[in-house]
């Protein structure tokens, strides 16, 4: 009979011993112990750190984190008295999965990085609204009151040539909902160089259509009359729409119809100003504004909060009493309502100090230089190949086409733009002429020092790219 293979080795009184093993007793001594070392998950989580982790980012995640560091620590990894700053190591920075960053593109309206960024004193406001609030109370009479009422006049208050504002979830919202209520089932006149595209693949044209609204386009893509438009106007006719091109220029042989040839066609004019400018800008004069555009004779302005007015984001609605009037009462209106913590933002910005966007918009060249030189001598002296240069921003987010702003920059290798994006405090800028450029025009002088340690911090790992 065919006798199978026994595992392990036989004890002297021939029953089965225990499995052969190659490991000394002396190192299975000390794994053992090394193992039996390993803090108890209850007794991590009464360490203060992660105790602070599990108030900021919730138990589950903080309990997963430990279990993965044990884990590491019982496979050796890791010794057993750093298991708690391995589970610190593991957690991310905040409950989110959004990353504070510092912009350093030159463009100070950045969509990608959330355009404006908001102001201490509209984050103060956020976080006090955060709670129960009487947003949609009045407290004296116990009754219920007008959503955002305080908010509505601060932004009234802001544009004085408004009979009434409403806001909206963002600019494109704004535009949709005056379609919806002013012109759905008519016609929208609008020029044929007007008919943008708004970002991300998105159309104005489409946005329209999909209210319900007819396009009636007129005149060509260089070249619009306001007798292109009193030709097409009619019983028909919801309004006719002008619009801000927002992020390109059409120069050399061209026209275009002003508001205030508009205003007697016997139907409202809609003015889509896009960058949300309440009021002329000294830097921007080209750039149209709300209230300027009310005082030609527009019925209707509508704009974004999260551009150069500085805010968040949402939509602008201001002109016309009864517009707007009807435009809030519009069920669609319901839908596309802002919550309490934009309503605390906006108006923060609108009655605050000035925000980061319009300190920006003002810096000096010249401090913007010699902030640049101060950071690029303290940098240079640690061995980092840096320059200070001057550079050129721009307002982007659809604002002011074709402008820029003089701005000063420190210059790196070209590995330090990957190296700084990805650092513990990550840092965007752009490439050009094969380096790195921070630019400082959209970096508060108080982000200096925090701008030099992510630096410092990202040479190892730019230097070891640039090999």
């Amino acid at each position: 009979m065919e006798q199978r293979p026994v595992r392990g080795r036989a004890a002297e009184d021939g029953t089965l011993g225990a499995p052969v093993t190659t490991d000394p007793p002396r190192q299975r001594d000390a794994a053992d112990d090394a193992r039996r070392r390993i803090p108890r998950t209850d007794a991590l989580l009464r360490d203060p750190r992660l105790a602070e982790a599990v108030e900021r980012l919730g138990a589950h995640r903080v309990k997963a984190a430990v279990r993965q560091a044990q884990e590491r620590a019982r496979a050796g990894g890791i010794p057993p008295e750093h298991v708690a700053r391995t589970a610190l190591d593991l957690l991310p920075a905040a409950a989110s999965g959004l990353r504070p960053v510092l912009n350093a593109t030159g463009v100070l309206l950045h969509t990608n990085l959330g355009r404006a960024p908001l102001s201490a004193a509209a984050r103060r406001a956020v976080q006090e609204a955060a709670g129960p609030t009487d947003v949609e109370l009045d407290l004296a009479t116990g009754v219920r009151a007008r959503r955002g009422r305080s908010a509505l006049a601060a932004l009234r208050a802001g544009v004085p040539a408004a009979g009434a504002a409403h806001v909206v979830n963002n600019g494109a919202a704004a535009l949709a909902l005056a379609a919806t209520a002013l012109a759905a089932g008519k016609e929208i006149v609008v020029s044929r160089g007007e008919m943008v595209e708004i970002g991300d693949g998105f159309r104005l044209p489409d946005l329209l259509v999909s209210t319900g609204a007819r396009l009636r386009e007129v005149g060509t893509t260089n070249r619009t009359a306001p007798a292109d438009y009193a030709a097409v106007v009619g019983p028909d006719t919801g309004f006719v729409l002008k619009v801000h091109p927002a992020n390109f220029r059409i120069t050399g042989f061209t026209r275009s119809a002003e508001v205030a040839d508009l205003t007697g066609l016997g139907v409202p004019v809609v003015v889509d100003i896009g960058s949300g400018l309440l009021a002329p800008h000294p830097a921007l004069p080209e750039e149209p504004d709300a209230d300027t555009q009310l005082r030609a004779g527009a019925a209707l302005v509508t704009a974004s909060g999260d551009k150069l007015l500085g805010g968040p984001q949402c939509g602008l609605l201001l002109g016309r009493e009864d517009l707007v009037r009807t435009l809030a009462r519009h069920p669609l209106a319901r839908a596309l309502r802002v919550d309490k913590l934009t309503l605390a933002a906006l108006e923060a910005t609108l009655t605050g100090p000035p925000t980061p966007t319009a300190l920006a918009l003002a810096a000096d060249p010249a401090r913007l230089r010699a902030r640049a030189g101060r950071l690029a001598a303290g940098l240079a002296a640690d061995g980092i190949d840096v320059l200070a240069v001057e550079s050129a921003a721009t307002v982007g987010g659809g604002g002011a086409p074709g402008v820029t702003l003089p701005s000063a920059a420190l210059s790196l290798p070209e590995p330090y733009a990957a190296a700084l994006r990805t650092g513990r405090i990550p840092v965007v800028g752009r490439l050009e002429t094969g380096r790195c450029l921070l630019d400082l025009r959209a970096v508060s002088p108080e982000d200096d020092d925090r701008l030099a340690e992510a630096v410092r911090s990202a040479r190892p790992v730019a230097e070891g790219r640039g090999k």
